[in-house]
């Protein structure tokens, strides 16, 4: 029996897809690793050459192993708070015309929290992967200037700045936008809708969000250990390492005239393995499916992609961010995945997403994501066109099929 079961399509039929969800269900899940069980039972027993049995370090941690929050918070003193607003008024009173992009350590100066941040940014490349730090009072300050201290505080911890779409957006307002739906008759992308999200990555080395509001109801924020992940997958289920690493999983972008497979699991250097990818460009969705020429994936990878999944749920810290909270955490060290919300006249959830990467502590580019690296860090054409939205971002509806890797 061949064990990638790929379901027979002629070139004139649809492609056949296996039945997976960008939301999985479990019960499918689990039915598939029982008649897999049955159907291909000789897989590999030992995880590949070259990768390891288990990951020995800080960022190997479950949910419960933190006892409170406090294990991951940090709080800003008064003292914090006036030297980051002191911080502000310094680079608002320098000469010139200067922007967002201006912001950096030498125009933002904060000489005793600073110091302090330079230790999150190692928590975040070298310890457990993620901090939240809290404290901050939104509704004190305009659009722009909360837009000049987020960057200020967190270019102490990454200071380059990735762009996030192809029209060089640098800045994303997460929040929903109903009004759009009511307009267009048609569904935003993902950071603009109240929907929960899966589990994934991002594109970026190093993720922020400043929350100016949060959610009447929901919207909790979840993260989980790609360390944990793994070393609970090499344990019990080697043969999915070999599927996760393999160079063939069909993802619905679109590059240079034709779709491009990749791993799902990379090796980043000495800090072993992590996870970059987004279920939505795998499983297709009900708000943006497959464009039709994509390839299916197998019926082997689709197990191992629930078991990535439900691996992550069983493991993740959940966080309820509260106003003023900066969430930021290592993007190749953590999976996050975000629970629906509701809004209403009292609370509406609105949150500033940044893409970073410090130049100093950054993790080695595998080779298959340096071109994703490139779209987003690099000096290329988009770039040209950088932007920054000080109120919100137009959410760009979604096509019929999405076929572009940076967003």
């Amino acid at each position: 029996m061949e064990c990638q079961l790929v379901a027979s399509s002629q070139p004139s039929e649809p492609i056949v897809r296996p039945d997976i969800d960008w939301i999985p269900s479990y019960k499918v899940f689990r039915d598939r690793v029982e008649r897999l069980a049955v159907l291909c039972p000789d897989r590999p027993t030992t995880v590949p050459e070259g990768w390891p049995t288990q990951i020995d370090t800080a960022r190997s941690w479950s949910g419960s192993d933190f006892e409170s929050e406090d294990d991951f918070i940090i709080k800003f003193s008064r003292q914090d708070l006036d030297e980051i607003e002191a911080g502000l008024a310094h680079f608002k009173s320098l000469p010139g015309k200067l922007g967002p992009d201006d912001v950096n350590q030498n125009t933002f100066p904060l000489p005793t929290l600073g110091p302090r941040l330079q230790e999150v940014a190692m928590t975040i490349h070298e310890g457990r992967g993620f901090a939240v730090l809290r404290g901050l009072e939104p509704d004190k300050f305009s659009n722009m200037d909360n837009i000049l201290l987020y960057l200020g505080v967190t270019s102490y911890i990454a200071e380059t700045r990735g762009m996030q779409d192809f029209d060089g957006r640098m800045i994303l307002h997460i929040q929903a936008v109903v009004e759009d739906i009511k307009k267009h008759g048609s569904m935003p992308n993902s950071p603009y809708v109240a929907r929960a999200q899966p589990f994934h990555t991002d594109l970026c080395d190093v993720l922020s969000l400043y929350a100016l509001d949060v959610a009447a109801y929901g919207g909790e924020s979840f993260l989980a250990s790609s360390a944990k992940i793994y070393n609970e997958i090499a344990q019990t289920r080697p043969d999915v390492i070999h599927v996760l690493a393999k160079d063939d999983w069909p993802f619905d972008e679109f590059w240079q005239g034709e779709y491009h497979t990749r791993p799902l699991l990379h090796l980043f250097g000495r800090h072993g393995p992590g996870f970059q990818f987004s279920r939505r460009p795998l499983t297709g969705s009900h708000f943006s499916p497959h464009h039709p020429a994509v390839p299916a994936m197998t019926e082997i990878q689709a197990e191992a992609l629930d078991m990535v999944y439900f691996l992550a749920k069983k493991h993740a810290v959940e966080i309820k961010l509260r106003k003023g909270d900066i969430e930021i955490f290592n993007n190749f060290a953590m999976m996050h995945a975000r629970s629906g919300f509701a809004d209403d006249e009292t609370a509406r959830r609105h949150m500033l997403r940044l893409w970073l990467r410090n130049e100093e502590l950054r993790w080695p580019t595998p080779r298959p994501l340096e071109r994703l690296s490139w779209e987003c860090y690099g000096m290329n054409e988009y770039r040209k066109n950088a932007t920054w939205d000080i109120e919100r971002s137009p959410p760009e509806l979604r096509v019929k099929h999405r076929r572009a890797s940076c967003a």
